[in-house]
């Protein structure tokens, strides 16, 4: 409805049957803040696996409904984490990924390390699960498992850390002895110098998004029965455009492509053949691709700054796409615009960014204007919708999404140049575009705002450390402060392989030069900030939004306000939503004031 604290979960027998309500987690705590972390209905769609997170930790709890009668079976998983959920084909179990129970007190704090994947027989007492695949000598690595449509493969995946590079292995499930009662997994590919992503398989082919020897990405198909590379098909070559997503559906790939961080859908037959296009409803970015191998209908999400994300269906017949549940937005979105722009940074880079505000904004270079950035872990920032941003679009405000390098908007190579002793060149991207809309008068830097999240936080810090002169305000929300001690706590090892590791007497001298908390500057005027954090953020621990803050509001040389706004039962990424709209409110409240706005 919009306004419940959490989105219940509906199901249809069709898309046009009427809805019934399937889970409703509004009912599992008064004051949500347990929520629905995931859900997995079981092939034959009587069951469903779901996931639960108190404050929205990255822990779950793993519970099964009867999707007919609404009761849960008794079955109750603990100690999941960064897992798939993967049910056999016969939906009587599922695969997922676990970890050690963690020590008494240190449940949101600890280091992670032994993860393993297990089958889970439903009914059974979680103490049966089965350990399917697991890797002693690599404790710190992650292992996610997946089941292919056809419910013939186990497919599973290693990572080092947050990174696209991964090992694959794979076992038969029609093999009487399955992964399920102890059968051995088997190599696939073994090397860790990129990413080997499953799409989805045909018989014994397995199609794969891979950036080996494609910074831009391809698609390739491997004969499980004869892995070596040397075997591979090339599908989809890679082309000048970054390749985001591939999902296979009715017996095609569906490829979304960047150009310019715009997305585009391209339409490929598994032999490679081009089968054209499919006309996306405007300028903006395609989020999930949906759909099965065995039926036609390609769905698939669309947003842009003016458009809340909209599911679609395809029909191949027609070559239309039909909108499925389209939002309705109570504002006239008519009346503003998104620009697409480009800045030039420091080394000559050319960094696309959108800005969306009122027609014909006039170039005073008074126009309140929020600079919104990620810029890491191969993450694109794409032009999308946020539901508080009318508010701020009304007030005369202007909203600018900066695609810099770190993420994917241009390929691995994109990603890279803004990894390790290159993460200067995010800020300095970053900077450029700051810098770019006072030159072109839309905003001066006393109206201009810096805002980012998790690595966007990092950004925001280390920006507003490097060019305090630039910005009128600060918003670093559950950002990674302390790039000294990060690996320390909770999943923090995993973006060594991004950022590098103090521990590494090669990495400490660039870490150190930019990290938020060891470069402020006794004295020096900063802009008005507010750091936002959350008590259950158990995966950028709160202590690094803690520690930033106390030694900013030591330095802070003028009477700007430097303030902490921490969320109780919250985590990184969730808020119920009467806590989202309280939080959101008071981030823009304290921008509005500080750049002087009046409603």
């Amino acid at each position: 409805a919009g306004l419940e604290r959490q989105a219940p979960l509906y199901r249809r027998d069709s898309p046009t049957g009427e809805p019934h309500l399937v889970l409703d987690p509004n009912v599992i705590s008064g004051d949500g803040s347990v929520s629905l972390a995931e859900f997995e209905p079981s092939p034959d769609a009587r069951r469903l696996a779901y996931g639960l997170a108190d404050g929205g930790a990255d822990w779950r709890t793993l519970r099964v409904l009867d999707v007919g009668s609404g009761k849960d079976l008794g079955d109750e998983i603990r100690w999941m984490r960064f897992s798939e959920i993967a049910w056999t084909h016969d939906s009587n179990g599922f695969f997922y990924s676990r970890y050690p129970e963690p020590p008494k007190n240190k449940v949101l704090e600890a280091a992670l390390s032994g993860q393993a994947l297990y089958y889970h027989r439903v009914g059974t007492p979680q103490a049966s699960d089965v350990l399917v695949y697991e890797r002693k000598d690599l404790p710190t690595w992650l292992i996610n498992g997946f089941v292919t449509e056809d419910g013939r493969y186990l497919l599973i995946a290693m990572y080092e850390g947050s990174g696209n590079q991964n090992r694959l292995y794979y076992a038969d499930l029609r093999n009487p002895q399955s992964p399920a009662i102890g059968a051995p997994v088997t190599p696939l590919i073994e090397t860790d110098d990129a990413e080997y992503a499953p799409i989805g398989s045909v018989g014994t082919i397995l199609y794969l998004r891979s950036d080996k020897d494609a910074p831009n990405r391809r698609v390739v198909a491997v004969d499980i029965g004869r892995p070596a590379a040397s075997a591979w098909k090339v599908i989809v070559p890679e082309q000048p455009q970054a390749l985001e997503s591939v999902a296979l559906v009715g017996g095609r790939l569906v490829a979304q492509y960047l150009v310019d961080v715009q997305s585009r859908l391209k339409l490929v037959g598994l032999d490679g053949s081009d089968e054209g296009e499919i006309a996306l409803p405007g300028v903006g970015t395609v989020g999930e691709i949906g759909g099965r191998g065995d039926a036609p209908d390609i769905w698939y999400s669309f947003t842009s700054p003016l458009a809340p994300t909209t599911v679609y269906r395809f029909d191949r017949e027609t070559k239309q796409s039909v909108p499925f549940e389209a939002p309705s937005v109570s504002v006239d979105m008519t009346q503003f615009e998104t620009t697409a722009m480009f800045a030039t940074s420091k080394d000559g880079a050319r960094i696309p960014f959108f800005v969306t505000a009122k027609k014909n904004l006039p170039r005073h270079g008074r126009n309140p204007t929020m600079l919104y950035g990620y810029g890491g872990f191969s993450s694109s920032m794409t032009p999308t919708y946020r539901a508080d941003l009318p508010a701020w679009l009304e007030l005369g405000g202007v909203w600018v999404t900066a695609s810099m390098r770190g993420g994917a908007e241009y390929g691995e190579a994109w990603h890279k140049a803004g990894m390790f002793e290159k993460k200067q060149n995010v800020f300095d991207d970053f900077i450029a575009v700051a810098e770019h809309l006072v030159a072109e008068k839309i905003a001066s830097p006393s109206t201009l705002g810096a805002m980012g999240g998790s690595n966007g936080g990092l950004l925001v810090g280390a920006v507003v450390n490097q060019r305090p002169d630039l910005f009128a305000v600060a918003l670093p929300a559950v950002g990674v402060m302390d790039m000294l001690r990060f690996d320390r706590f909770t999943g923090g090892r995993y973006w060594v392989t991004e950022y590098g590791s103090a521990s590494n007497a090669a990495h400490f001298p660039f870490l150190i030069k930019y990290s938020p908390l060891h470069n402020l500057k006794p004295g020096t005027c900063y802009p008005a900030t507010l750091v936002t954090t959350a008590d259950h953020d158990d995966r950028v621990v709160p202590s690094h939004s803690f520690k930033y803050a106390a030694a900013l509001q030591a330095a802070q040389g003028c009477s700007k306000p430097t303030l902490i706004r921490v969320e109780v039962s919250g985590s990184h990424g969730y808020r119920p939503t009467h806590k989202l709209i309280a939080e959101r409110a008071d981030q823009w409240a304290f921008a509005a004031e500080a750049m002087g706005v009046r409603p």
